[in-house]
């Protein structure tokens, strides 16, 4: 800071707000305040709550100063005291409010709180989220008067859905006689926080006007409570409507696309950015290196990701799970490398993404040694996700002992993960007594797991051993376990087809039947035998086949094949992991038909191209 700027603050003391902003250093602070100090000014309580407040609000990194100047004045403004409140609900150590609260309290002369004081105060108590707390506030907002002030009634509903308080919610809405457009907005996305997005939509609907921001929190509603499809259309609604989505709008719409497999609706929403020119910000680079990444489109993510020019650890972190979910588990290695010599710190989730990168390829020895650098190198304690990834891998490898002597050995109590890591790679070697204690396990822990009973059934089936398949089944009966139903999704032209295992309503099942015998009859005279072992029934042979052909990805698939312009990818998400037989037909599919398919399933993407995998059989 130039010696101009100090005599310009000590001759003109009350511009002196104008020479602090949010790139004024701790050390230019400090002589500001030693001119101010000299010649007096700030002697006038007034003139110190004003720096006081530029300092605070300016820079959050100079909070600490700014709660010591205060500290020197003996009889603080409410205004200095509610700024301190205010910087102080926005930082890292909300609860320290309730100090300068106290202040006010215990202040001579007496001061009071006012409405300004009680909105800074929620904004703490949700971020703090202490129920206990956040109900001394509200008794303190109805003690003084202040439940009719607007600012506090939206901001006490926002305390409440921090919460997970969703009746509350209601009550403070139900109790405002006239609710602003404000109002309206934090109780829609109270309800969707709290997961009633229906009730979030019925009160959406019924907003007699709704500003950009009521639009964009319904929009964010139904992205966080996975209502991908409803989120889609409201977007396009918004277009209708000329409402302009802001950053944060953009990147649930991202999200959305991601859930999806969205890939034509991703790249719309990429051009309505680019062409309404919104703010590229590290979180929504981030957000659209995820889409392209999870859509299978990896070659887009990384040309997107290379020509980022902010990035930061959850960006490096997207792009090493996408390539690792896409089978590129050599690539997301080498890019954590490139990673730590950017100087970037990997996170927990980054080390996941790691280890899921180790695993699709199979490189064992090498996991286990990112798995134990992470508490040497980076003082990381390895969490469940960690530990379950761990378990895959030495699974994956066939190393069986291996992978449950790392679930014996865990510091914690074994999850669910775990246990279904070593049941799948039972299933996959073929291991019996193991695969019925993991399965033992995994029901104690989660009772209506209907995947533990299904692999274990698996692992009956593949050894025609019917009497056990007929035990385990009746056991999920008595239990009350279902099966979740296959679900595949598949985009056309802009719009997202769902298809479930034998399901027949869509408009063009006549035509998508056709095309599933078409595909039938080509297989067989391409050599193909279905393989019938992971059918759960103990019935004929035909009619197993039967049962494997209405799979929700080969009908989706049919579909694709009688939609989609030849030359043009057939891309599907399922919910489920994909089995042995969809597996093995895709891979003729793209051969026969000359076809690329991209499958993401559960756990990864399957690319099918001339017959071949990805995977390479191995996932």
């Amino acid at each position: 800071m130039s010696s101009c700027s100090l005599r310009s603050a000590a001759k003109h003391p009350l511009p002196f707000t104008s020479l602090l902003d949010s790139a004024t250093t701790l050390k230019e602070v400090k002589q500001i305040h030693t001119k101010l100090v000299v010649n007096g000014s700030l002697n006038d309580p007034h003139l110190l709550g004003q720096f006081v407040a530029a300092i605070a609000l300016y820079n959050p990194s100079n909070l600490t100063y700014s709660a010591q100047v205060l500290h020197q004045c003996r009889n603080p403004t409410l205004f200095a005291l509610n700024t301190l409140i205010r910087a102080y609900s926005r930082s890292p150590t909300p609860h320290q409010c309730f100090l300068f609260y106290k202040q006010i309290q215990h202040s001579t002369p007496h001061l009071s709180p006012d409405n300004y004081t009680f909105n800074f105060l929620v904004r703490a108590c949700a971020q703090i989220l202490s129920p206990g707390t956040a109900l001394l506030v509200h008794a303190s907002v109805l003690r003084r008067g202040f439940h009719n002030d607007p600012h506090v009634q939206s901001g006490l509903i926002f305390m409440y859905a921090e919460l997970g308080c969703l009746g509350y919610c209601q009550k403070v809405f139900d109790g405002i006689h006239e609710p602003d457009v404000v109002c309206q907005t934090a109780m829609i996305s109270a309800c969707a926080k709290c997961g009633d997005v229906d009730l979030a939509r019925k009160m959406f609907d019924e907003m007699p006007e709704r500003d950009p921001i009521a639009w964009n929190a319904m929009l964010a509603g139904y992205a966080q409570c996975g209502k991908s499809r409803e989120a889609l259309h409201l977007f396009h609604l918004m277009q209708i409507h000329d409402v302009k989505l802001n950053e944060v709008s953009m990147v649930s719409v991202l999200s959305a696309c991601t859930h999806l497999g969205a890939l034509d609706q991703g790249r719309w929403a990429h051009v309505y950015i680019e062409r309404n020119r919104l703010k590229m910000t590290v979180t929504l680079g981030t957000a659209l290196v995820d889409m392209y990444s999870k859509c299978g489109n990896m070659n887009k993510a990384m040309d997107f990701f290379w020509g980022m020019k902010e990035r930061n650890v959850y960006t490096w972190t997207s792009v090493i799970g996408g390539l690792a979910m896409n089978g590129a588990g050599e690539k997301s290695l080498e890019l954590f490398s490139l990673m730590k010599q950017a100087g970037v710190r990997p996170n927990e989730v980054t080390f996941v993404s790691v280890l899921r990168g180790c695993c699709v390829v199979g490189l064992v020895e090498e996991g286990r040694e990112h798995f134990d650098s992470m508490r040497r190198e980076y003082g990381i304690e390895p969490w469940l996700e960690h530990y379950g990834c761990l378990v895959d891998l030495y699974g994956r490898a066939g190393r069986l002992d291996e992978a449950l002597d790392v679930i014996n050995k865990m510091p914690m109590k074994p999850h669910a993960g775990a246990w279904g890591a070593l049941l799948n790679a039972c299933r996959m070697y073929k291991n019996t007594e193991m695969g019925e204690l993991a399965s033992r396990k995994l029901v104690e822990l989660e009772t209506k797991n209907h995947g533990a009973y299904v692999l274990l059934s698996n692992i009956y089936a593949e050894s025609k051993n019917w009497d056990r398949v007929i035990n385990v089944r009746q056991i999920m009966k008595a239990k009350g376990v279902k099966k979740l139903p296959g679900c595949s999704v598949i985009e056309v032209d802009g719009e997202v087809h769902e298809f479930f295992a034998g399901d027949e309503t869509h408009p063009r099942y006549n035509e998508i039947e056709v095309m599933l015998g078409e595909i039938s009859r080509r297989l067989k005279l391409a050599g193909y035998v279905a393989n019938t072992n992971p059918v759960m029934y103990d019935i004929e042979e035909e009619e197993k086949e039967d049962t494997l052909c209405k799979h929700s990805e080969k009908v989706a698939i049919a579909f694709g094949l009688i939609s989609l312009k030849e030359g043009v990818p057939i891309r599907i998400v399922k919910n489920l992991r994909v089995c042995w037989d969809c597996h093995d037909v895709t891979k003729m599919i793209s051969k026969v038909f000359n076809r690329e398919i991209i499958v993401r399933d559960r756990n990864r993407f399957h690319h099918f191209k001339d017959g071949k995998c990805s995977c390479k059989g191995y996932w």
